[in-house]
């Protein structure tokens, strides 16, 4: 065999391997079959669904497990079954008190809808004029910064040694502890306005009730939502201590009557209440905020 034979026999072989690599990299491929809409639907439910359903079983196997630790701390299966019992009847009426939970839960949201309204009513105002006027501002801040780092506590007996009844002084609790976030949060909106159009405004001679409801307002109201968020949280979390301070009809007395009756799973049932209560007005305004929010 010769040299140049040699040669054309290996040039042939390499002409041969690179069409065979070149028909392997241009031949088709098997794909994944695309998913189906409904396919794709179950997967973002399981996604969303999954991780607060992991949540809550971590937090009742905690749960148990401390209860087998301490025998005073009621398990959630026996908590389960005084919860069944106790909403059974949850609008009963035995005596002024002795009342169902679902009387002192509608008494506390009374207490809070009062408050809270009082609090936007004045808060919301003052929280544009802070945010309006410069002078107000330096003036508020002050104020604000002394009054606000107080606990909702510590008003309890100024409200009742003004008002002379528990009733009042727990709204006033409410009222001087949810106002904070709304004129706060309300301010800070109305002062991140773009001077660009509040130049406008003065170009077209606006008065300030038009810069108010066609400037201001539609900027502000995503920082103003944020506040009433803020502040019916607060709110709803007051409430339960003025109560056991207070005593009457309440939720927070409730939880108190039934430490005094040492009824634990009663107590834990109340804890869960308050909490689900609270998750659901929570929702409720954020809901309410992104229906009304401003683009």
């Amino acid at each position: 065999m010769t040299t140049a034979s040699i040669t054309k026999d290996s040039s042939g072989a390499m002409a041969e391997s690179q069409s065979q690599t070149q028909s392997k990299a241009t031949s088709p491929t098997p794909s994944r079959l695309p998913s189906t809409p409904f396919a794709l639907r179950v997967r973002a439910f399981l996604q969303w669904l999954l991780p607060p359903v992991a949540g809550l079983l971590f937090m009742l196997a905690i749960w148990t497990l401390i209860s087998h630790q301490n025998a005073s701390l009621p398990g959630p299966l026996s908590t389960w079954h005084a919860a069944t019992e106790l909403f059974s009847d949850p609008f009963y009426r035995n005596s002024p008190n002795d009342l169902g939970i679902g009387w002192n839960i509608l008494a506390s949201l009374e207490r809070v809808g009062l408050g809270f309204g009082l609090a936007a009513l004045i808060g919301i105002p003052l929280g544009f004029i802070i945010g309006r006027f410069q002078f107000m501002s330096r003036m508020a801040a002050p104020i604000i910064g002394i009054l606000r780092p107080v606990s909702p506590l510590a008003w309890l007996p100024i409200g009742l040694l003004v008002f002379k009844a528990a009733n009042p002084a727990a709204i006033w609790v409410i009222f001087i502890s949810a106002i904070w976030p709304m004129i706060i949060n309300t301010a800070v909106g109305v002062s991140k306005v773009p001077q660009d159009y509040m130049n406008v405004a003065k170009v077209l001679n606006l008065s300030e009730w038009k810069i108010v409801t066609r400037i201001l307002f539609p900027f502000v109201l995503p920082y103003m939502m944020t506040g009433v968020r803020l502040s019916i949280g607060v709110a709803w979390l007051v409430i339960v201590a003025a109560e056991m301070l207070t005593g009457g009809v309440g939720i927070g007395f409730w939880v108190w009557d039934e430490w005094n009756n040492l009824n634990v799973e009663h107590i834990i049932i109340a804890i869960f209440v308050v909490g689900i209560v609270g998750l659901l007005l929570e929702l409720m305004l954020t809901s309410l905020a992104n229906r009304f929010s401003y683009e």
